[in-house]
């Protein structure tokens, strides 16, 4: 039976604090959900009902410190919300203790990030025994951050197109590193289905490799 608890705190030290949303089927696999810079808006939200239909347990931590989402036009403000009041670093340090407790709980770790949640699963990807695997749609600031090297199976999605760095050399650097990185045609936002970039083709080419590379780890 599924069970959807409520948004439930947990405190890592004086200073930091994670809310987080739990969908509990009693599965032996969590995947950790890790949203865009506009919070647990809708999107974030069926993504969880998805992975959740899919026999997985969903822990989605609110990365924001707010319980109300900001709004697609809101994305400048979005962004220096996060960027200024949390970053990548407390972010990063949330994400490693969800990451320690699902451990004494489950058989597999997972992290499904999306923009700045892809960085950061990027950025815990380096942690030896850690994690399981790790998925990241359209992570840009990944770039910043060539220097980790993954200690898990890691899948990336990037768009085709980006206003702010050149996407193929990305990807050529990262497949050249042995990462399974993958371009598919479209925006930031293509796999959102309330983003005006959403794209159903790439979405849908996204989704299956997101499946396959789940099943993959999973022995299936």
């Amino acid at each position: 039976m599924q069970i959807i608890l409520p948004v439930i705190s947990i405190t890592i030290c004086q200073t930091v604090r994670v809310d987080y949303m739990k969908i509990i089927n009693n599965s032996n696999s969590v995947i950790i959900v890790l949203h865009e810079i506009y919070g647990l808006n809708q999107h974030i939200q069926i993504v969880c009902q998805k992975f959740s239909m899919a026999g997985y347990d969903i822990i989605c931590p609110n990365l924001i410190d707010q319980e109300q989402p900001f709004e697609y036009n809101l994305q400048e403000e979005a962004y220096y919300h996060f960027m200024n009041n949390i970053g990548f670093d407390l972010g990063v340090q949330r994400i490693k203790h969800l990451m320690i407790q699902a451990q004494k709980q489950y058989k597999h770790v997972f992290i499904l990030g999306y923009s700045i949640g892809a960085t950061i699963a990027w950025l815990c990807s380096s942690e030896d025994n850690m994690c399981d695997g790790i998925i990241g749609y359209y992570g840009s600031r990944i770039r910043d951050y060539m220097n980790i090297t993954p200690k898990c199976p890691t899948l990336l999605i990037f768009p085709s197109e980006e206003k702010s760095f050149n996407v193929e050399e990305l990807v050529d650097s990262l497949v050249k590193r042995n990462i399974d990185a993958h371009i598919v045609r479209g925006k930031h936002g293509f796999s959102d289905p309330f983003s005006k970039n959403y794209c159903l083709q790439s979405s849908e080419e996204a989704g299956r490799l997101v499946d396959n590379f789940l099943k993959e780890l999973n022995g299936n």
